[in-house]
């Protein structure tokens, strides 16, 4: 026995359990030595950092908040930010130390704790602020000053009605005329950021704040100098004099390294262009060519970027660019959505005098390997043939000569493309088109467009197609696999066939492509169309048949795309910004506002009772009941019930004390709905007989 006890005590003692990585940290964060506390939080904040769980930790790091190591400090403040919304009790705790520390002699330990409460989104974090906020705003160095600038904006998300009553954004006007420059830019930015927030304009700029701004734009930081060009952006200059200071002093910004500041200045400089001369515009248009140019330079994230403003540019100045085509050439070692943005604005900036060279560059384009490159470049060549008519004929003689060496991809693009080309110029390139149709088959072509280009193509021009029959049996048979968009297409070319070449086989293909489309075919719209031809063609007058299917369509002018002009103003001013990569302004990216009375707030509804909900929901299903009954009444309104007697008048008696009662109308409406739906439970048999409590009409408010 005591052989066995002994045995079992010393395996007890060599078999400890692991500790986990929490565990280790733990103690290294209360160890006696401060290196290895200081070394312990780094390896915390590592972790914190790959994305694992720390949070555990929250006290014993609190612990170390209350050091005189700087670094120390810093990386207690960086877990703070991080944890404090899991852990908002325990980060009040620290409040004595940031507010002791805003008053601390070093500072940098001053702007530290001051930017750490308001990076700490904690509500109660708001009412121990105000005060240390107060004076770091008024502090003598500008380093606090500028970081404390940036923490009203933060104050005002957290409790906008507190920093308004405090007179913050007061506070944050006068600091426009502070002597430091960086206080300055980041005072503008503080309050373009409560503007956005409150949507209401905080900063009016004047001839005096205008002249302050372009006094700072040179001293300040480059993201200063970005928040400075957008209030230069936003303001509406009163005088050509105005708008000559504003573009003198933004010029020198065009060469910035940073390109969201070139961006900037590009887009406050544009601004401006509509108060000025035509000479004085082209002037100014000169000037922006090579700041353009120069963001190619860039990564290929920025030239993305880059590229997606030109583009905006492009459309209100088509032609800024017209004489740097070649700065927009593909490069080898671009990326593919690089090389797609670059043949887009190779061709919105093609004039007459530089389109043949860009005809040539995009036909070793149309070679490339990449198939996605490829389209592209063939769908490019036909909206510069489409655009400029000169080169109209070589554009077809590089199409026909890519057909010759054609592979299946390039042939669905080439179909799409010389559709849009006989669309533009009709017969003048019929004989050449006509030849890679007559060359193509169903088999040949896969893609919706294309198939619905080669039956256009078919319909319009079925005099000049060679075994047009045989042609239309594949495409009856095919039609019901058909996609919608080549369905719509069948069914016109095939009415066109027989209003124009007539035979007894293509009556009979078209009786059988309306039969399926009347009967088989799902889509709404392709259904229609083909009951529209079908009434059309009962009627005799061939006359009329020939004017309603036959009329021909508007020649084609562009196949570019382009904006309308009122989003086209909207995307000037988000050049610079996320809204111009995604074509769409700000606002899209903004949730809209709704009433309290269409809804209701979140917190407002954790904040209510439960019988206020119960209370609500009732109320909601009374009137609901209300308007579906006035909705279904089909009395005549004319009958007048002057007998208080009737049904009728005591049915408004009814309804009348309803509404002065709409809980026991509500309660009576439950009842009825459990009564109704009782027979359709989806419980189990084991759930049934677990229900053996009284069933309570209230349930249904239970998730309330």
């Amino acid at each position: 026995m005591g052989v066995g006890h002994l045995q079992r005590k010393l395996r007890r003692i060599f078999n400890v359990p692991k500790k986990g990585e929490n565990s280790e940290f733990r103690t290294g964060l209360v160890s006696q030595y401060s290196d290895e506390r200081k070394d312990t939080i780094q390896r915390v904040i590592a972790a914190m950092t790959v994305g694992k769980d720390v949070s555990s930790l929250f006290p014993d790091i609190l612990k170390n908040i209350a050091t005189h190591d700087l670094e120390q400090k810093k990386l207690v403040y960086l877990y703070l930010m991080n944890y404090a919304k899991t852990n908002p009790e325990l980060c009040i705790l620290a409040t004595n130390t940031f507010v002791q520390d805003t008053r601390d002699p070093n500072p940098l330990v001053r702007a530290l704790a001051i930017r750490t409460m308001g990076c700490i989104r904690v509500d109660k974090m708001v009412d121990y602020l105000c005060i240390p906020l107060k004076e770091t705003l008024n502090d003598d160095n500008p380093y606090v000053r500028k970081t404390a600038a940036i923490c009203v904006a933060k104050l005002f998300d957290l409790n906008s009605k507190l920093c308004t009553e405090q007179g913050f954004i007061d506070t944050l006007l006068e600091m426009l005329d502070d002597s430091n420059q960086t206080v300055v830019a980041n005072a503008i930015s503080a309050l373009l950021e409560i503007s956005k927030m409150s949507d209401a304009k905080l900063l009016n700029v004047n001839g005096v704040i205008l002249k302050r701004l372009l006094l700072t734009l040179n001293e300040c930081t480059e993201w200063g100098r970005i928040s400075i060009l957008v209030a230069l952006a936003d303001y509406d200059t009163q005088d050509s004099g105005e708008v000559e200071k504003i573009v003198e002093k933004v010029t020198p910004q065009l060469q910035h390294e940073n390109p969201a500041v070139v961006l900037s200045s590009i887009k406050v400089i544009l601004k401006q262009l509509e108060k000025v001369s035509s000479d004085t515009r082209e002037r100014m248009l000169r000037r922006l060519t090579s700041p353009l140019c120069s963001l190619l330079t860039n990564p290929p994230e920025i030239q993305y970027v880059a590229l997606k403003n030109i583009r905006i540019i492009l459309e209100k100045y088509p032609q800024i660019l017209a004489r740097d085509l070649q700065a927009f050439f593909i490069k080898y070692s671009d990326p593919l959505y690089l090389k797609l943005e670059k043949i887009d604005i190779l061709v919105r900036i093609s004039t007459k005098e530089n389109a043949s060279i860009l005809l040539s560059e995009l036909r070793e384009y149309a070679m490339d390997v990449d198939i996605q490159v490829v389209n592209r470049a063939i769908e490019a060549i036909g909206q510069l043939s489409i655009k400029i008519e000169s080169i109209s004929k070589k554009a077809v003689d590089i199409l026909y000569e890519l057909y010759l060496n054609r592979s299946s991809y390039v042939l669905e693009e080439l179909v799409v493309v010389i559709q849009n080309i006989l669309r533009r110029y009709d017969t003048k390139y019929l004989p050449t088109v006509i030849t890679v149709i007559a060359d193509l088959n169903f088999d040949d072509i896969d893609t919706p467009e294309a198939v619905s280009s080669y039956i256009w193509i078919l319909g319009q021009y079925c005099k000049e197609i060679p075994h047009l029959e045989d042609r239309l049996k594949v495409m009856s048979e095919q039609f019901g696999e058909m996609d919608p968009l080549a369905q719509s297409s069948a069914l016109t070319c095939i009415v066109k066939v027989n209003l124009t070449k007539s035979s007894a086989n293509t009556r009979q293909l078209l009786q059988k492509i309306l039969n399926k489309a009347t009967n088989e075919i799902e889509n709404a719209d392709v259904r229609d169309q083909a009951y529209i031809y079908w009434r059309v063609l009962s009627t005799d007058d061939k006359a009329l048949q020939k004017k309603i299917i036959m009329r021909k369509l508007p020649t084609l002018e562009t196949t570019i795309e382009t904006f309308s002009p009122g989003l086209l103003d909207q995307l000037i001013n988000e050049i610079s910004n996320l809204g111009s990569v995604f074509y769409k302004p700000s606002s899209a990216f903004i949730k809209p506002k709704y009433s309290d009375s269409a809804f209701v707030n979140k917190k407002k509804l954790q904040s209510r009772k439960l019988e206020e909900l119960q209370q609500m929901a009732k109320t909601e299903i009374v009137q609901n009941a209300a308007r579906a009954e006035n909705l279904l009444d089909f009395e005549d309104s004319d009958i007048e019930n002057e007998d208080e007697g009737t049904p009728e008048f005591q049915d408004a008696e009814t309804k009348e004390d309803d509404v002065k009662n709409p809980t026991a109308n509500a309660n009576q409406i439950l009842d009825e709905l459990s009564d109704l739906f009782a027979g359709m439970s989806t419980q189990t048999p084991a759930q049934k007989a677990g229900n053996k409590g009284p069933q309570k009409n209230n349930d249904i408010l239970g998730p309330f």
